[in-house]
């Protein structure tokens, strides 16, 4: 089996709260290969939002490592993370983030032209992501008049835009009413099958989750895989 896109080893993770010193994660191991979708369910405060935010160098975890194409970057300087992110891995969010006086299409195009891409590579490249994604008439339209399924698509486009090895989904479909939850994951399914990314995505909804590769729940700080039925 090739390499792992993603490695994390005996991974630690508290806060302290007003109660006291809270664990959400406890020695967390895990594997994500190339190609692979991996869901991750538990109930909010479970340590869902943790576990990704430390796997995409976004916090420093208070221990454990966590090792990206091979490459240990759990004491990287923070310089040295941004760089590893902005080459290897995309994120999509519960909500989309999208900057509102752009166009879908330069929401797109931006981490395109932040890594270097032309204005016009940039924005070709996030025309063919969103033509994939059904949204091939509202490329000029801004985030006010797009409804929020087609704002959590563009923000799908943008994650992929840089062609990353690794895609983490925090809740990505979590505010979205049933129906468009539905037609965003298959999007979001779609579209990181096609581009063969490696993906962890989080998310309270089991019926989604079925569709993924492998399955794990976060319980008291542990991950444990579910038997596919």
């Amino acid at each position: 089996m090739s390499e792992a896109v993603l490695s994390i080893r005996g991974l630690e993770r508290s806060y302290v709260t007003g109660a006291g010193k809270l664990t959400v994660l406890r020695g967390v191991d895990l594997d994500v290969n190339p190609g692979e979708i991996v869901g991750l369910i538990g109930p909010s405060g479970s340590g869902k939002s943790s576990l990704l935010h430390a796997a995409g160098l976004l916090e420093h975890p208070d221990g454990g490592r966590i090792t990206v194409l091979g490459r240990d970057c759990s004491d990287l300087p923070d310089r040295d993370r941004t760089r590893v992110r902005l080459a290897t891995i995309g994120f999509v969010y519960q909500f989309h983030h999208l900057l509102p006086e752009f166009s879908a299409l330069d929401n797109v195009a931006l981490p395109l032209m932040i890594a270097g891409k032309s204005r016009k590579a940039a924005r070709e490249r996030a025309g063919v992501l969103l033509g994939e994604l059904g949204l091939a008439d509202r490329v000029d339209h801004q985030p006010a008049q797009m409804s929020g399924g087609e704002q959590q698509r563009v923000a799908v486009a943008r994650a992929l835009a840089n062609s990353p090895r690794l895609l983490l989904a925090d809740e990505p479909t979590g505010n979205l009413d049933p129906a468009t939850s539905g037609a965003v994951f298959e999007n979001l399914y779609a579209l990181a099958r096609r581009s063969g990314v490696a993906a962890v995505v989080a998310t309270h909804n089991l019926d989604l989750a079925r569709h993924m590769d492998r399955v794990f729940a976060l319980k008291d700080g542990h991950l444990e895989e579910q038997a596919r039925g």
